[in-house]
């Protein structure tokens, strides 16, 4: 869970709680942002492509990959130029691309005979870390602190935290047996595969708008921090409080059924800022897309390793590209948006559609 919080609260999210400030202080334009979100994601896409293809121990793969995600958060509070602040993201892309689908398929195959709401708890890190660095950023933007301040902090955090896992990731089984599955080659289910690794493509395009932008929008609709700067801390917090709860939902629904409807609940809260003006639509999305975005994740990482059987960790990479490959088109869109039509309105609608389609692909064939 704390691998994982160090993953997506810092590696991935960090820029997210950040941008107001970097707006403030340094007067990164949103054109600019994008950028920045493109090239971690690219570099998230870079390392998932690469995750199980390399052949480095699990343990040193979540090491370095942990080790590198605090060192260039750390970096983006020394560096000084865009072109710095480009490639430090990209780096940490590429750590979470290793990461996070390596400690995922590491943590479900241990857990595999456990209750789901252990299970659950585990990327229950993902909220934890949002909100963590949510909360972390609400109260420097309160004290007028500069951005710099904020990566320092999240990033010697990172590195304290990794300090201490150091020793938990071994190369005991289960862990050596899941990285020699990984690389063979697979034959169950292809074509339900193939349509489970588009869809949790198609979820990586419909979160990472509100994602990556949820507190500018908030800063648009109303300029005190105070106010503004929650959006992401319950963006966070509905993320934890949903992923443990998940385990009770599994039960009843299935994995299958409670992706689908995660799709669904997330496609309202993506639309919200769209249909309803005002800061009660930016907290609506925060809630919605933030309770459904681990339970995808995790219903989804579920889903794919049920349907590879002994080749679980392969199956959690392949469905990790597939979404960094959607989620890159994120930006691009809100950059296209804002130099045509001014606005977020476009990609919402855009991101709303794809996860509606999605969810009636993923409904099950009779």
């Amino acid at each position: 869970m704390i691998a994982l919080a160090i993953t997506m609260g810092v590696g991935r999210f960090a820029f997210t709680p950040i941008l107001p400030l970097m707006q403030l202080d340094s007067g990164l334009s949103i054109p600019a942002g994008s950028w920045l979100a493109f090239a971690n994601y690219a570099g998230t896409l870079a390392g998932a492509l690469t995750a199980v293809a390399v052949p480095v121990p699990l343990a040193v793969a979540i090491r370095a990959g942990l080790l590198a995600i605090g060192l260039s958060t750390v970096g983006m509070a020394l560096a000084h130029g865009f072109v710095a602040w480009l490639l430090l993201r990209a780096l940490a892309g590429l750590a979470v691309g290793w990461v996070l689908p390596l400690v995922s398929a590491w943590a479900l195959e241990r857990l595999a005979s456990h209750v789901p709401a252990l299970r659950s708890a585990v990327f229950a890190g993902f909220g934890v870390g949002i909100a963590g660095a949510g909360v972390l950023c609400l109260g420097l933007m309160q004290a007028s602190a500069h951005s710099s301040t904020a990566w320092l902090l999240l990033g010697l955090l990172s590195l304290l935290l990794t300090a201490i896992l150091w020793r938990r990731f071994d190369e005991a089984a289960p862990g050596r047996a899941a990285r020699r599955a990984a690389s063979a080659p697979s034959t169950a289910g292809g074509g339900g595969r193939a349509r489970v690794v588009v869809c949790y493509g198609a979820f990586g395009f419909g979160y990472i708008v509100p994602a990556t932008f949820l507190p500018v929008m908030a800063r648009e609709v109303v300029r005190d921090p105070a106010i503004f700067g929650w959006a992401w801390p319950l963006f966070g917090l509905a993320a934890a409080v949903s992923t443990v709860l998940a385990g009770t939902f599994v039960t009843a629904l299935g994995t299958r059924r409670l992706w689908i409807v995660g799709h669904v609940v997330m496609a309202l809260g993506v639309i919200a800022p769209v249909v309803w003006s005002g800061v009660g639509a930016i907290v609506l999305s925060a809630l919605l897309v933030g309770a459904t975005f681990t339970v995808i994740t995790m219903a989804g990482f579920e889903e794919g390793r049920r349907l590879a059987g002994p080749h679980g960790t392969r199956m959690i990479a392949t469905m990790a590209v597939a979404f960094n490959i959607g989620q890159l088109a994120g930006p691009i869109g809100v950059r296209y948006a804002l130099t045509t039509v001014g606005d977020f309105s476009r990609p919402l609608l855009a991101a709303a559609l794809v996860l509606v389609l999605s969810a009636v692909a993923l409904a099950p064939r009779s």
